[in-house]
């Protein structure tokens, strides 16, 4: 299932019952006000929110709820967020969670601008209306896409309920068979877990493409890794290029089935809070456990591979729990990251809502609560994690599907992070224009 709110990095939630406000100099306002939801929000950032510190010391109590709360955030905060969860309205809106796709605006050597189709969840609207990985958009609702007004167009999706594509296929240099396709805002389905074994100079390769981290996912990565482990893989290939994150428990799950000489003690990461949360400190074992699904840590370990090294497929899309994976690995063995720089979350939060019965607040929180850090105490990537081996994904077009052996960056790990010769002249040199699930300013930072 796609949520609105996978990038939203949460691990527990906060059932807060109610805030009590100490502060004399804070009016009080009526139940059910405005100004008294205010209130709550200000109490309860105050107490969890990272930049605590940098709040205002007077806000205006008057604002909409939702304007309030952005005139709380630091300008260094990117991440938080809040719903009202009577009012759908309120809630973050892209492409991928209302149609179930994205893609990503390029310009080859010859200056030519083509808009490829990138992702395609399976069992979403647009995967039902034929859109496939690999495809070139040539125009949304009639208008011919350029790389000056992707971003409006973009933006006017996200206030629709059907979008209307034209679609053709890439063949050396031309868009072939054109056709018309329309695409119904609707729901997408929870996306599998793709494995495949490749085998190459006498080698056995895993390969997991994972779309994200939900909680209870550790039944199917064990099962995954027992199919590794029963086929003799070697080497390993995890695919986190459009990953958003989700559950910290997950990522920790996946990553306690790859390195050797880890126990239930060894330390996995590290939490560093406001003056009210502090710093905490968790074990794999002890991270696993907070999703109440899992399996332990014993049950996980009997199927690692036990590796010394792992390949990481990386996009500026890969964030949150996905980023944890890269970074809490380093100090256990050797990650070769191979891509584009990541999103750059190093951050954890949680949800905080009022579960008093009956409720009197019905929005919801999802605030920046903590900095989070692997076992040496290294954090701080809010500007990505650059790979050591950058590759551009649309170097060569058309994109082939995930999990392909001749795919761009699969291809990369498999012979060793070297990149092989582009199929088109000039494909070192495409440049990424835009990209629908990506800041502007994230777009901005790459070199590609």
């Amino acid at each position: 299932m796609t949520y609105f709110f996978k990038i939203q990095l949460v691990f527990i939630t906060i059932l807060l019952i109610s805030c009590t406000n100490n502060d004399d100099n804070i009016p009080v306002f009526p139940d059910g006000s405005t100004e008294s939801v205010n209130v709550w929000v200000q109490d309860s950032m105050k107490r969890y929110y990272y930049w605590a510190d940098q709040m205002p010391a007077k806000p205006d109590y008057h604002l909409p709820v939702k304007d309030f709360f952005k005139s709380l955030l630091a300008p260094k905060d990117r991440f938080s967020f809040i719903v009202n969860t009577e009012d759908s309205s309120t809630y973050p809106r892209s492409i991928r969670n209302m149609y179930g796709f994205d893609y990503t605006i390029v310009q080859r050597a010859d200056g030519t601008v083509v808009t490829v189709v990138k992702l395609v969840l399976q069992n979403s609207p647009a995967f039902n209306a034929g859109l496939k990985r690999g495809m070139v958009l040539t125009r949304i609702n009639g208008k011919l896409i350029t790389a000056s007004n992707a971003e409006a167009l973009a933006s006017a999706i996200k206030d629709q309920t059907s979008v209307e594509l034209t679609v053709g296929n890439w063949n050396n240099g031309a868009v072939e068979n054109e056709k018309t396709i329309t695409v119904y805002y609707g729901f997408s389905f929870e996306q599998p877990v793709l494995s495949k074994i490749f085998s190459k100079n006498g080698k056995k390769t895993g390969y997991l493409y994972i779309y994200d981290f939900p909680d209870g996912m550790t039944q199917v990565l064990n099962q995954k890794f027992a199919e590794f482990k029963s086929a003799g893989v070697q080497e390993l290939i995890l695919d986190l290029r459009y990953n958003y994150g989700g559950s910290v428990s997950s990522a920790a799950a996946l990553c306690t089935l790859i390195p050797s000489g880890i126990s239930s003690d060894s330390p996995f990461i590290i939490f560093k809070g406001n003056k009210n949360g502090g710093e905490v400190k968790r074990t794999f074992a002890r991270q696993i456990k907070y999703d109440p699904k899992a399996l332990d840590f014993a049950d996980l370990r009997m199927n690692a591979l036990g590796l010394s090294k792992v390949y990481v497929l990386t996009s500026n899309s890969t964030a949150s729990a996905a980023e944890i994976v890269i970074n809490n690995l380093k100090p256990y063995l050797q990650v070769i990251q191979i891509g584009d720089v990541t999103l750059g979350k190093d951050m954890a939060g949680f949800t905080i809502e009022d579960r008093r019965k009956p409720r009197k607040i019905s929005w919801q929180i999802h605030p920046v609560v903590y900095k989070v850090a692997n076992a040496d105490g290294v954090g701080e990537y809010s500007n990505g994690i650059s790979p050591q081996i950058t590759v551009n994904e649309y170097g060569s077009l058309p994109l082939l599907p995930l999990g392909d052996p001749e795919e761009t960056l699969i291809s990369s790990a498999l012979n060793g992070g070297s990149v092989k010769a582009g199929k088109e002249p000039g494909s070192s040199s495409v440049k990424i224009l835009y990209q629908s699930d990506v800041p502007s300013a994230a777009v901005g930072k790459q070199s590609l």
